[in-house]
């Protein structure tokens, strides 16, 4: 019924001549395999080796040949992974699946969001935003940590974890020109808690909060949420389906979402009372 490949770098045949792993080897027996796959009905599940950037070693045409592309993601040091789908011929794309890895194997988690938070009220500082982001169907609450602090050396430092730095680099023009916060003179340091990449643009104002945060040193309610993109020019644009994303911040105890003027849903929230605010200026006063 199923049938197991490890890896497909190792794998080879000898009509052809070079090395496993090369292009033309890692082609033709990927293809092969998915002939096998089609005449007799086994799934195969090919593992393939991934490169420094990220991407499946050898050509690309592997991830062309194949029905659905998964990657297991997770930092080594953390006891969680995630199983992300970039290509699926059968469905969507955009589901995650969070595991925790115990002695027992790979166990689902079922409340990502309390996974993600983790032990924040115990150790609640400056510099510290929740933000709820969608993965797929999937809201999950996210804690972003920012520090900024003097420069010591001439140029000062620019660190994004599980953030773009690019887009890091954006927002910091934008709080400079927009609300006055200047980071000429410090070394930021941005990091998404519990190894996730957040790469939706909702979790702009929880990113922007965080750093305001910690150049005042002034802490942030702990029961706040922060959804919303942040444009060029200081303003909060409106996300999608941001009442999914207040009902998982509601569930998750959160008292308080800031979000875009044109965010707040028509229908108010029963526990948590939604803030609309049309800049950063605003949301900072």
């Amino acid at each position: 019924a199923v049938m197991i490949v490890d890896s497909i770098q190792t794998v080879f045949t000898g009509d052809l001549e070079g090395a496993p792993g090369n292009v033309g080897q890692v082609r033709e027996c990927a293809a092969r395999l998915m002939r096998f796959a089609k005449e007799t009905g086994t799934t195969v599940f090919v593992v393939g080796h991934v490169t420094k950037g990220g991407g499946i070693a050898g050509p690309k045409t592997l991830e062309h040949i194949v029905d659905t592309v998964l990657y297991f993601e997770g930092e080594g040091t953390l006891d969680h992974r995630v199983l992300r789908a970039t290509k699926n011929r059968f469905g969507s794309v955009d589901e995650i699946g969070v595991f925790r890895m115990t002695q027992r194997g790979l166990i689902p988690v079922e409340n990502a969001s309390a996974l993600f938070l983790g032990d924040r009220e115990l150790h609640h500082a400056s510099g510290s935003a929740i933000t709820a982001i969608l993965e797929g169907t999937r809201p999950m609450l996210l804690e972003v940590q920012a520090l900024s602090a003097k420069a010591g050396f001439g140029t000062p430092q620019r660190v994004a974890g599980g953030y773009d730095a690019r887009r890091l680099a954006l927002l910091l023009a934008v709080l400079d020109k927009r609300a006055g916060l200047s980071f000429a003179n410090l070394d930021v340091f941005l990091n998404v808690v519990g190894g996730v990449r957040m790469q939706e643009p909702a979790g702009d104002l929880a990113v922007a909060a965080a750093l305001a945060s910690s150049v005042y040193d002034k802490l942030l309610p702990a029961d706040a949420v922060f959804v919303g993109e942040v444009g060029l020019g200081g303003e909060i644009r409106a996300v999608s389906q941001v009442e999914r994303r207040i009902a998982e911040a509601e569930k998750m105890g959160m008292t308080v979402a800031y979000v875009g003027e044109r965010s707040v849903p028509k229908r108010a929230p029963k526990t948590i009372r939604v803030e609309g605010v049309p800049s950063l200026t605003d949301l900072f006063k």
